[in-house]
């Protein structure tokens, strides 16, 4: 039986979940979505009520709500509309309360009990089929935007490090083989920390899973001495480790991780997901978080000294996110678009430079307006590598809706 507005809870907090816009005719929506997979709905609002989300905050009452409704429209919303949203949002684990809570633990638990972190994206974002996937991959490379045959400067050297994106393969495939064909001909590890960016965010900053992870082309497994020092020293970075589940990021690595390296000889990887922003560093009120920051750099370190064996860090991260899907009023133009891309090249050269504090300052001086979403990983793999000296080895972007709305991103290697 549905409340009615006045019993229902005073202050509603919505999750953090992604959204795009949708254009039928002259009528305009929004789509809502969990990134963290813990709900599987989607929910396509008009723009009057996706307004109205924004004080979904856990601070607003419904009451509230409804006026800021009337200021912005200058009319009266009915309550039992209101009521009904409520509702659905509800009914699709889109607000925080005990349903969510529920669904959170049991989710958990079955993921924890089951026997390795299952191939979610194969044969949606890329091939399922063993042979057809090799396939996938080795086009990726010999296609005209990839690196094709040419061989790396760097050929037979230590590589220390790569960034690649971890957009559609079908679209950014290329993109990523430009990092991955460096790891071909460098003189590679059998260990990998692949940090992947967190979409659905984290409370602690990082999240660690023990799971093996399944692809077509086999198992990847995760090292377990790194794992166990982790969680002697970092226990925390277990805590939220349901968030590997469904995230796709460091899932697109391991195919061409395995085609470059793993497939003839043995390899182990740290799969750690990260997910902060720029201003941790700076805010007073984040210092909780800049401490937990610091205490997993310090274990990872660690734990990476006593294996007693190189290993290659692995950043998956876009760029720049411009357009209406991201929060813009207007999609970008092609002058925008450039201008982007020559920010985006001189804020890379501080990750080429290898100062993770100038990568930073960058950002956070330009108010992270363009929204770099791979910020995290990139900042750990260059504070776990130190010192050395990157390279931009190809930059791109991809158009993610019928609003021309863009994502950047680049493949980097560290030597």
């Amino acid at each position: 039986m549905t409340e009615s507005i006045q019993h229902a809870r005073p202050c509603q907090l919505l999750r953090n979940l992604q959204f795009s816009p949708l254009k039928e005719g002259d009528d305009q929506y929004v789509l809502l979505w969990d990134p963290s997979g813990l709900s599987t709905e989607k929910l396509i609002v008009p723009l009057s009520y996706f307004f109205l989300l924004q004080f979904f905050d856990g601070e607003h009452t419904l009451e509230q709500i409804s006026g800021e409704y009337l200021r912005k429209f200058g009319e009266f919303l009915v309550p039992d509309r209101l009521q009904r949203l409520v509702d659905d949002l509800n009914d699709k684990l889109f607000l925080e309360g005990e349903r969510v809570d529920a669904a959170r633990h049991a989710a958990l638990a079955a993921y924890r009990a089951a026997p390795i972190r299952t191939a979610v994206f194969a044969g949606k974002s890329y091939e399922a089929d063993p042979e057809k996937l090799m396939t996938q991959l080795k086009g990726c490379f010999s296609s005209k935007e990839g690196p094709d045959r040419k061989e790396s400067e760097h050929k037979g050297q230590p590589i220390k490090g790569l960034v690649a994106p971890h957009y559609e393969i079908k679209h950014a495939g290329p993109i990523y083989a430009w990092a991955y064909k460096e790891l071909q001909d460098a003189q590679a590890p059998d260990l990998f920390v692949v940090l992947g960016t967190c979409h659905a965010g984290l409370q602690n900053g990082y999240a660690v899973t023990g799971k093996d992870f399944e692809t077509p082309l086999g198992v990847v497994k995760t090292d377990p001495a790194i794992l166990d020092r982790l969680k002697t020293t970092a226990g925390f970075c277990l805590d939220e480790e349901l968030a590997h589940r469904n995230e796709h990021s460091i899932e697109f690595q391991l195919p061409f991780l395995q085609f470059a390296s793993g497939l003839t000889k043995a390899i182990t990887v740290v799969p750690v997901l990260c997910a902060f922003p720029p201003a941790t560093f700076f805010d007073p009120h984040m210092r909780e978080l800049r401490d937990r920051i610091e205490t997993f750099l310090g274990a990872l370190r660690d734990a990476l000294a006593a294996a007693g064996r190189p290993a290659c860090v692995i950043a998956s991260a876009e760029l720049a996110h411009l357009g209406m899907r991201y929060g813009d009023s207007s999609p970008p133009t092609d002058f925008s678009f450039h201008r982007c891309m020559q920010t985006d090249l001189t804020m890379l050269k501080h990750v080429e430079e290898m100062n993770a504090n100038a990568f930073t300052q960058f950002i956070v001086k330009e108010g992270d307006v363009r929204r770099i979403s791979g910020f995290a990983a990139i900042y750990t793999l260059l504070k776990l590598l130190g010192d050395g000296k990157g390279q931009v080895l190809r930059y791109d972007r991809s158009i993610t809706d019928q609003f021309n709305s863009t994502v950047t991103y680049a493949s980097m290697a560290f030597y």
